[in-house]
């Protein structure tokens, strides 16, 4: 494009493709009842591989115009939002920079409400905020995030685990993980325990399975059951014996 991408320009390419049934779906899938965990959202209809299409025809966008997005009540205008900030990131990080300017701007959103479903935490949490922190040793920033008793803001810090899990390192979930065992909401129970799984596939079995010994007799049944998944019939039944 010859001038900067604008936020009005992301909403009109999202408007062209919105399908008003599958908004329909995608409203009560994500719980935008009253009373659901995503009370109040709005849905136009757009699946995720296309929203992510959409993001890379906008490439270069400025940090004000992703701020505008991520403002919008539309579910889809901040999911894409949150796939151009990281797009940027990215961006920065292949240029030489740290990309902090858009970490910042990540931690804003995260704290004002902006990513507040797990769609938008899963997809921005790990390649955003765990990776700026496992480049720069900031784990407190992790750990601040999986202290915090908001729901959204507690499974940021546990997904954020992930860029270290991703790259054989273990700690900065078990630095979390005595902030978030007892919660018993059911998206922490499922993240925990996946996050668990993944340090049992990608960093040392060894590793989950001395966990568990300490701590499954007080871990929720979800959680334990995620962590669990991919591990063999006796051991599953060894370890939920424990509770």
């Amino acid at each position: 494009m010859s001038h900067a991408p604008t936020a009005a320009q992301v909403r009109d390419a999202a408007a062209e493709v919105a399908d008003p049934e599958l908004a329909r779906g995608q409203a009560a899938f994500f719980q935008a009842r009253p009373g659901g965990y995503g009370e109040g959202d709005e849905f136009l209809g757009i699946r995720v591989p296309v929203q992510r299409e959409i993001a890379t025809r906008f490439r270069g966008i400025a940090p004000d115009q992703v701020v505008e997005l991520l403002d919008s009540p539309v579910h889809e205008h901040r999911l894409i939002a949150l796939f151009l900030l990281r797009q940027e990131f990215d961006s920065e990080l292949r240029r030489g920079g740290d990309g902090r300017g858009w970490v910042d701007l990540y931690l804003d959103a995260v704290r004002r409400g902006r990513v507040d479903n797990w769609d938008l935490v899963d997809s921005s949490a790990d390649p955003v905020l765990g990776e700026y922190c496992r480049r720069t040793g900031e784990l407190d920033l992790v750990t601040q995030h999986a202290r915090d008793p908001d729901l959204w803001r507690r499974r940021v810090g546990i997904i954020a685990t992930f860029a270290f899990i991703k790259h054989g390192d273990a700690t900065a979930l078990l630095a979390v993980a005595p902030f978030v065992r007892d919660d018993r909401r059911d998206l922490i129970q499922k993240a925990f325990g996946w996050m668990l799984r993944e340090v049992g596939k990608r960093v040392d079995e060894t590793v989950l399975l001395g966990y568990l010994d300490d701590n499954a007799a007080r871990m929720g049944r979800t959680a334990l059951t995620y962590a669990l998944e991919h591990r063999t019939p006796e051991v599953r039944t060894h370890y939920r014996g424990l509770r």
